[in-house]
């Protein structure tokens, strides 16, 4: 018999119940070992809704003890996501670590220098990062063909406003929740951490960096909360280490609402422009355009609706790197990264 990852999953909540069992019962690499949740009822419902034999817990320290486990996917409230993940690596789990990987960069860097000291591998759940664009995306940037990246811009417009303001039910008819909706989780700064920095911008800045491969030097950030406990509003001036001792970094601007009305898909577009040219990667329209300063252009191929955002890719790199079938598609570098940004942003 053909050898299976055995995955346990810590958080049986709203993405785990959309996203990542949905994705793992259509993987036959893939088996669910062992739910964790402090929600009983949760627990069993999610069980019941996809047949699930997976042992179930509401410890996960117990669950890491007793569970037979090669790794954990945690996606639990943001606050908590710090105090799992070390757990879970300690014990020598690979683990995938949803967004925002946690939300303070001395964390981050704990936490992906304990993966690389216990030689497991933290991945952190940005689907985009796998993509046929934004693969594409990287090789040119990283391969220089843009030449040294001078200015960046990411721009990301969301529907999530009621998730800010805690009212799951209006996005009832939109997102379905098969087990249970996100509560009030979103719009409360002591379980989330924060708002749309948080919830979004984290998504668009990982693209930046996965992209890039840049890193943020200088952050200063304005954030409106529209009368909100948390942000929704994201304004964001970077400056970065320079790619060459002979020339200056780069600059940018990382801009973000999620006040946008019901139906609306938005706008989620990275720009990098560099000394030979410019990219620009638009997530919700699937298409990837580069245009150098010599006139030539280049397109990338327009992805079907269903593969431009794949949920369930970052689940499915954890089952390959388990089984040795896969790197890590969306390593914790670009994590640090990411929550290097945010916690100076809202510091700012």
């Amino acid at each position: 018999m053909t050898k299976q990852a055995k995955i346990a999953i810590v958080g049986v909540g709203w993405w785990t119940t959309t996203a990542h069992i949905p994705a793992l019962l259509n993987n036959p690499d893939a088996i669910i070992t062992a739910l964790a949740d402090t929600r009983s009822d949760v627990l069993e419902k999610a069980a019941q809704t996809y047949n699930l034999a997976a042992r179930r817990y509401t410890d996960y320290k117990i669950m890491l003890a007793d569970a037979e486990i090669d790794g954990v996917i945690v996606a639990t409230n943001h606050t908590t996501h710090y105090e799992i993940a070390k757990a879970c690596l300690e014990a020598g789990k690979h683990v995938m670590v949803e967004k925002p990987m946690v939300l303070k960069a001395r964390h981050a860097y704990e936490l992906r220098n304990l993966a690389a000291h216990k030689g497991v591998e933290l991945i952190v759940g940005y689907p985009w990062h796998f993509t046929a664009n934004t693969l594409l995306a990287r090789d040119l940037v990283r391969s220089g063909k843009l030449g040294t990246i001078e200015y960046v811009s990411s721009l990301f417009s969301s529907m999530v406003i009621e998730f800010l303001r805690g009212n799951e039910d209006k996005y009832r008819p939109a997102f379905n929740y098969p087990v249970t909706g996100p509560g009030s989780v979103y719009a409360d700064p002591v379980r989330s951490g924060g708002g749309q920095g948080h919830l979004q911008v984290t998504h668009s800045a990982a693209t930046m960096f996965f992209v890039t491969g840049l890193r943020a030097r200088r952050v200063s950030a304005y954030m409106n909360y529209l009368n909100l406990q948390v942000d929704v509003c994201n304004a964001i001036s970077v400056s970065f280490y320079s790619e060459s001792n002979s020339k200056p970094g780069a600059v940018g601007v990382v801009g973000s609402t999620g006040n946008l009305g019901i139906g609306d898909s938005g706008v989620n577009e990275l720009q990098v422009y560099g000394e030979l040219g410019r990219l620009t990667l638009d997530h919700v329209a699937g298409t990837l355009y580069v245009r150098y300063h010599d006139g030539a252009e280049m397109r990338g191929e327009t992805l079907p609706p269903d593969q431009r955002y794949p949920s369930g890719a970052t689940s499915a790199n954890l089952v390959d790197v388990i089984l040795g079938k896969a790197a890590n598609g969306s390593p914790a570098e670009v994590g640090v990264r990411v929550v290097a940004l945010l916690d100076a942003a809202y510091r700012s």
